[in-house]
């Protein structure tokens, strides 16, 4: 047993393969992520109830507002990130989406029954752009952070943090929603953001000690163009694959979306109801997912690899759809929406953000951006507007057939990433056995040699 092993806390030894000096950063990115999704999850409900009061005819508007409102912060973004350093854009955005919160905590209090309607669109699009920005910000920095190995051994049981995060902010507006005002949520939830913000720089001041990275890098700017992120993501094979396997996972995710709203609105028509039944599927999602990423997100990615490992979610998708397709009710959806859900957390999210720990720095924030956000969100749009259409042709039961070759597609594209991560590891390490044949993109796995952190 290695001296690092030997001195592990015995708790965390059986849940986690936890290495000299990582358990303090460790402890920070699991307070960081603990306090960005309880924040969301208090929202999430919330946000969900108000899309139904809006009617449901109306949701495939609103993810293409969403959409919108993606293209248009991303440039912004990519122009803080080329501006200034990691250790002032980040607090940047999350203070910017808390005073957003506030804002919105004062129309709600202040709206009436007309109003709210309206108050509640825009709240729905809002969150739905929030909560992309600010997971994927965070785990932009875990990447810069931790190196290829760690994220392999410890990414898992960093998602683990997200999780608790999401219990507990489902947990609360399950249990206050009905006794506590919508506005007064929503302040508690502004507050967490700053818990976040205080949790990112004792996570940056520790970066140095866990694989050689420089102190200096969270006061370095990124530099390049504000452009880059979409340009480099269509040169390259590898950036463009992984804008597709978010693609697919985003228009099946809608799928499931729409036909679990639908259940909602027509089993619970009282408002205080759906909230409550959203929040209860969160917390069934989150609790599951808990278990699965404690005990084995590490060991199913150390023992079967990154590619088998992403593969997991759009094979379980390829029988949920088709099983969905022969038996549709209530308990089918319900129940595949929360095994998804928890697999697409426990295991699909971690071992995803391993991809970006081959590519350069740039990448890592201003790629990683858009494809986290404006390609997420067109799936959305894809999947939106597919369901409607179909549902328009009389064909609202042929969803579950269409998506069965979908999650096919997703699934090649998994084994492909797998492979491709696999190589660009193995070049940035040095290792020619292992390098890509001529003539295939190699740009970014080179430029990860020589950028600032790379593997």
């Amino acid at each position: 047993m290695s001296d690092g092993a030997a001195t592990r806390p015995p708790l965390l030894a059986r849940l986690v393969d936890l290495r000299a000096g990582e358990g303090p950063a460790l402890v920070w990115s699991w307070a960081y992520i603990f306090a960005i999704l309880a924040s969301y999850y208090m929202l999430r409900p919330i946000r969900d109830q108000m899309g139904i009061a809006g009617g449901l005819e109306n949701l495939p508007w609103l993810f293409l507002a969403t959409l919108l409102g993606m293209l248009a912060l991303n440039l912004p973004f990519a122009w803080l990130v080329k501006r200034l350093p990691r250790a002032r854009f980040v607090p940047l955005t999350y203070r910017f989406f808390a005073g957003n919160i506030i804002l919105f905590a004062v129309a709600i209090y202040c709206a009436g029954p007309d109003g709210a309607v309206w108050v509640g669109r825009v709240f729905f699009v809002w969150l739905s752009i929030f909560n992309l920005f600010v997971v994927s910000i965070f785990w932009a920095t875990i990447v810069d952070v931790f190196s290829t190995e760690q994220g392999k051994r410890l990414f898992g049981f960093i998602a683990a943090g997200a999780t608790l995060g999401a219990i507990s902010g489902s947990a609360v507006t399950a249990t206050l929603a009905s006794h506590v005002p919508t506005w007064a949520l929503l302040i508690a939830a502004a507050l967490l953001l700053e818990v976040a913000v205080f949790a990112m720089r004792g996570l940056a001041r520790l970066s140095e000690r866990l694989h050689e990275v420089p102190s200096a890098r969270a006061v370095e700017t990124i530099g390049g163009s504000t452009f880059a992120g979409i340009r480099r993501t269509f040169a390259s094979p590898y950036l463009l694959n992984i804008a597709l396997f978010l693609l697919l996972f985003s228009i099946t995710s809608t799928f499931l979306y729409f036909e679990q709203a639908g259940i909602a609105k027509r089993s619970f028509p009282d408002r205080a109801a759906q909230t409550a039944f959203f929040a209860s599927v969160d917390l069934a999602v989150n609790l599951l997912t808990l278990g699965v990423q404690l005990f084995l997100t590490g060991r199913i990615t150390k023992a079967i690899g990154v590619g088998p490992t992403l593969a997991l979610l759009p094979a379980a998708s390829v029988l949920g759809f088709a099983a969905l397709a022969v038996s549709p009710s209530l308990f089918a959806i319900v129940g595949f929406q929360v095994l998804r859900r928890a697999g697409n957390f426990a295991i699909a999210r971690p071992v995803r953000e391993v991809l970006f720990t081959v590519v350069p720095r740039e990448d890592r924030y201003k790629a990683k951006a858009f494809i986290d956000t404006v390609v997420y969100r067109t799936g959305d749009q894809i999947g939106a507007w597919s369901f409607a259409g179909l549902g328009a042709l009389g064909l609202s039961g042929a969803v579950a057939i269409v998506a069965v070759p979908l999650s096919l597609a997703w699934l090649l594209n998994s084994l492909w990433l797998g492979r491709a991560q696999v190589r660009r590891q193995a070049e940035a390490e040095g290792d020619p056995l292992s390098a890509p044949p001529a003539g295939t993109d190699t740009g970014t796995a080179a430029s990860s040699r020589a950028a600032p952190g790379g593997p």
